[in-house]
Parts: C-alpha cells; sequence; structure tokens
C-alpha cells in the first residue's frame, strides 16, 4: 500500500481575474506536474481535505471537522454541481477508526462542498465524480478554531487508517490557502444581513449567489491594483510553512495560533490546516518525499498560491 499527496491552493478567480500571461502559464504549468503526478500513480481512492466558505458548513451548527458519507457540489463560481462519487462504506469505516482514536468527527450523509473541495477534483481528473473521493471538511474559515496539534493529530489518524488498506492506492488532497485575506465575512464585525448568510445561507438564489460573488471578483480586481483595503498576502510566510510541511517534521505547525496566523497571513490563511492534515496523513504511512514544488503570491487570485506533490517512500 503507498500514499501520494497533492496540497493546492485553490481560487474561485482562475476564471474570473486576468493576471499577467507568463503568470497564468506557471500556474498551469503546476497544474499540469500535478496531473502527470496523479497519472502516474493512478490512485484508487481519494481523500479531500478542504475547507468551506459559507457554502456548505454555517454558524447554525459548525464543527471543526466532518466526514462526508455523501457529498454534492453546490456549483459556485461555475464549478461542477452534482454528487461526488464517494463510497460510504469506507467513511463510515473511517469515521469510526477517528472515532476509536479519541477524536470527535462530525459525520454528514449529505455534505454540501464548493469550489474549496470540487475545484481540486476538477484540475486532477477533469471531474468531481471520476474517481472515489472521502471528503473531509476542515473548519478554514469560522471561529473557533482549533489547535494546529489537534489538526496534525486528525491527519495522522486518517493516515494511520490508510495505510492499512492494503488494496488501495490512495491520494490526499490538501486544498485551500497559502496567504490570502479575501473578503468574508466575520461575525464580530458582520451586520445583520451578513450575518444572517452566516448563520445559514444554504441555496442562496442565482442573483443572491451573483451578488456575493461578485463582490470577490471586484475585490481581486482592486487587490491587484492596490486600492482593496484588505491585508496583504505574505510569501515569506507561505514559504516557510511549505518548507515545514516538506522537512517531514510537523510539530513545529503546533505552535502556529489562530490569531498570529490571521495577524501575519490573512484570515482565510486558516485554510492551510487543510495541508497540514493531508502531510501528515501522509507521515503517518512512513516518510515521504515531495516530488515537486510551486509558490507565486498572486494578488489577481487573492492568494499565496502554491501546489506541492508527494509520495510515501521505502524505509
Amino acid at each position: 500500500m503507498s500514499l501520494a499527496l497533492v496540497t493546492m491552493s485553490h481560487s474561485p478567480l482562475l476564471e474570473y481575474a486576468d493576471p499577467p500571461a507568463q503568470v497564468k502559464d506557471a500556474v498551469q504549468g503546476a497544474f499540469s506536474a500535478a496531473r502527470t503526478f496523479v497519472r502516474a500513480y493512478d490512485p484508487t481512492l481519494v481523500v479531500s481535505f478542504a475547507p468551506d466558505h459559507y457554502n456548505g458548513f454555517f454558524y447554525d451548527l459548525m464543527p471543526p471537522f466532518c466526514i462526508g458519507y455523501e457529498a454534492v457540489g453546490v456549483g459556485d463560481y461555475g464549478t461542477t454541481a452534482g454528487p461526488l462519487n464517494v463510497p460510504a462504506e469506507r467513511a463510515a469505516e473511517l469515521a469510526q477508526w477517528v472515532a476509536e482514536r479519541d477524536l470527535d468527527v462530525a459525520v454528514s450523509r449529505r455534505m454540501e462542498v464548493d469550489h474549496g473541495a470540487v475545484q481540486p477534483l476538477e484540475i486532477l481528473f477533469d471531474g468531481i465524480d471520476t474517481v472515489p473521493v472521502v471528503p473531509v471538511f476542515v473548519n478554514g474559515v469560522a471561529k473557533p478554531f482549533v489547535t494546529m496539534r489537534r489538526v496534525r493529530k486528525l491527519g495522522e489518524a486518517i493516515g494511520g487508517y490508510l495505510a492499512q488498506l492494503r488494496d488501495e492506492r490512495v491520494l490526499l488532497i490538501g486544498s485551500g490557502g497559502l496567504s490570502h485575506d479575501p473578503p468574508v465575512p466575520q461575525w464580530a464585525t458582520a451586520d445583520e444581513s451578513a450575518r444572517a448568510m452566516l448563520l445559514n445561507g444554504r441555496h442562496p438564489t442565482a442573483a443572491a449567489r451573483d451578488a456575493r460573488q461578485q463582490r470577490v471578483i471586484d475585490t481581486a480586481k482592486a487587490f491587484a491594483a492596490g486600492t482593496a483595503p484588505i491585508q496583504d498576502l505574505n510569501p515569506d510566510w507561505d514559504r516557510a510553512l511549505m518548507a515545514t510541511l516538506a522537512s517531514g517534521d510537523l510539530t513545529p505547525a503546533d505552535a502556529m495560533t489562530p490569531d498570529q496566523m490571521a495577524e501575519d497571513a490573512g484570515n482565510s490563511a486558516h485554510e492551510v490546516r487543510t495541508w497540514l492534515a493531508a502531510f501528515a496523513a501522509l507521515g503517518a504511512a512512513g516518510p515521504y518525499e515531495v516530488t515537486h514544488s510551486f509558490y507565486r503570491p498572486i494578488k489577481e487570485y487573492i492568494a499565496g498560491f502554491g501546489v506541492m506533490t508527494a509520495r510515501t517512500v521505502a524505509g
């Protein structure tokens, strides 16, 4: 049994922003390298660690982690709407395994996922139902946040389960980050309308979704022009985190606190929890090596944009 990994930034702006041609070409080159890696590995199962952006999970009930027994894409930002190919029995086995290791994880028999989970599947597999995938939601947007140590322990527990599946080639996906501070409402400062969306904004009208998405698109244009009132990207922070993940020793991430993460890298930098969980799962199966690493700060995408591939190596 082997494990492989792709961690990647996602951006709802991939089809809505126009960075310089060399930047766009560099991102597409990183995606191409990841696709080549995945095709060569030929996974039989994917475990996807992804956040949500108040499209599937809301403050009426916000778990730190959730394993989906079924999942459906909501179709935001032009991503594919419809069901993912989730092996329910495998997902249930995973949830039971994690629970028996003293980690409290919610489960969903109809998880709704947005571009954070869907975009990597589209990029890597040309669809959201072409390969069996177990979706693992990791809260990266809504306070309170659990410790990074807890995220690492979740990944290790999931990796322990996957490591004993002798008949599977498992690909881990970590989707999100890196440093970025898009215009996502914060409960403490949101007005009444925004709080209503944060509490339960499920299944908005097409007009409401378009208006919400347009605010992000407009902010990205202003950010690229240097006029948006959002926090700047932090390439040094991004590269340091990627170096920690590549090192194989993930314990330094335990010291990262939510407040400091937001101060250093923006309110949505918490999405890197998906990267940490994915690398921790990989490391639970044994030593690993990073086979490809890409990074570029891209204001047009409001993201420190990174892509990494890795796989376990023989001891």
